[in-house]
């Protein structure tokens, strides 16, 4: 029974003139939007619709791995040479391709995988390159363009979804040293609505339960006349600011109905035994559980641990195994329940680190040449693409760059890359991707 009906059957004692709640009243003024959105919910309340939703919906799961990994330890070693540490490199499933020792899990599903070895960007800085490699492209003051995960909430997402469709997991959700994963304008110009919901930590959202003393109807009441009057300033004042205001607080009406969906204790012990007991693993799975649940796009951040300027090797032998552990469980579930082939999932931090070991014996930032991997939707299974040199000072096949890196993100996600933003009169032209920057095709399906 919907809010609606409970709201009749405690009004209405049968006669026409008790049939108008002063809700119903408020909710009819705001015009045809409430309407549209509640036959649009009904739809997705019939259990065969929203289960054929959930398989052929696209969504991203992005691993964002803060700080900036060493592909010598992951994707690209370089075994006996001045550079490669002490690891050796593995075989995998794919004939003639090695990995890092310590990733034995992800070496058995390379097959599933595509791994580009041959990243090569600018900045150097974690500030710098978590901007560049979350939005796309250099800054160009004033004017901020809208995070990735924005970006796909607006394109695959589900306009009246309660459930969010962009979801930022982060251990430190008030945010680590680097502005970066601050409070700030992650949407840009999409707007607020496009922002993303930000819990970690406790794996939950605080403050959103309705206080006991507010009754369902009252809640209702309340909820439509500021919804009314919302929607009435922003109609006459034309202002984004008061869109923007409207749309986070109807963000947090469906924040209320969906926050079970954050609720880890709810999930399978054994899930939670594959996947933890490292926040990073347990924040993993819970991006499962939203991409399973109508979510769009879950960015899974892990603090800072990737940085390592100290004593890079001892530090890697706890980092990496847990790493592979955890991508090997998340590859296996999507493509167990169905979902993998519709549902792309991305693992790079926001640049490399360097061949050389400083003198406390740790790696540091590295931008020219670098690795990452790519599954799932829209990508071709089984491919390694690009080279770096013996060494891996330099990238010797195949560059790729953050414009060409999204460029094959969007494509494989059926958006085009080469569109452009549609922005009030006063703004210049933006594309998604800038420069006509070309997917790399060979990854793709």
């Amino acid at each position: 029974m919907n809010q609606q009906q409970k709201t009749r059957r405690t009004t209405d004692c049968g006669g026409a003139d008790h049939r108008w709640h002063r809700r119903m009243f408020l909710e009819g003024a705001c015009g045809g939007l409430a309407a549209s959105a509640a036959s649009f919910s009904g739809l997705f309340s019939i259990p065969a619709f929203g289960q054929s939703m959930r398989q052929t919906a696209k969504r991203c799961i992005m691993l964002w791995l803060c700080g900036a990994p060493s592909q010598f330890e992951t994707w690209d070693p370089k075994p006996r040479t001045r550079t490669s540490g002490p690891f050796r490199s593995i075989p995998t499933c794919l004939p003639g391709v090695h990995i890092s020792e310590l990733m034995p899990k992800c070496a058995t599903i390379l097959d599933r995988m595509a791994i580009i070895r041959s990243m090569s960007t600018k900045p150097s800085e974690h500030f710098e390159g978590i901007d560049m490699l979350t939005r796309g492209h250099a800054p160009r003051p004033p004017f901020q363009r809208p995070i990735l995960g924005s970006v796909l909430a607006q394109q695959l997402g589900q306009l009246d979804s309660a459930v969010p469709q962009f979801v930022l997991l982060d251990p430190c959700p008030e945010g680590n040293e680097f502005k970066s994963f601050k409070a700030g304008n992650w949407a840009g110009w999409l707007g607020a609505e496009y922002a993303p919901v930000r819990a970690g930590g406790t794996y939950g959202i605080s403050n959103i339960q309705r206080p006991d003393e507010i009754n369902d109807i009252d809640h209702a009441d309340r909820l439509a006349l500021r919804r009314f009057l919302g929607r009435k300033f922003e109609n006459d004042s034309k202002s984004a600011a008061a869109a923007s205001y409207n749309a986070i607080f109807e963000r947090v009406d469906g924040l209320m109905s969906c926050a079970p969906l954050f609720d880890l204790n709810a999930l399978p012990e054994i899930d939670k035994q594959k996947y933890g007991p490292g926040a990073f693993g347990l924040h993993v799975l819970q991006a499962r559980h939203l991409i399973e649940n109508g979510c769009a796009s879950v960015m899974v951040a892990n603090g800072m641990p990737w940085d390592c300027h100290v004593l890079n090797h001892e530090l890697y032998q706890m980092l990496v195994p847990e790493l592979d552990r955890v991508i090997y469980h998340l590859i296996t579930d999507l493509q167990d329940r169905g979902l993998l082939d519709n549902t792309l999932v991305i693992m790079m931090g926001e640049f490399g680190r360097t061949p050389w070991l400083n003198d406390a014996r740790g790696r540091d930032h590295y931008p020219n040449a670098w690795s990452l991997a790519l599954a799932g939707c829209g990508i071709r299974p089984g491919v390694v693409y690009g080279a770096t040199d013996p060494e891996g000072f330099t990238v010797s096949e195949n560059p790729v760059d953050q414009g060409r890196l999204f460029a094959t993100i969007f494509s494989a996600l059926g958006i085009d890359p080469h569109q452009p933003y549609e922005l009030p009169d006063d703004f210049p032209e933006f594309r998604r991707v800038e420069n006509q920057a070309e997917p790399v095709r060979e990854v793709l399906l």
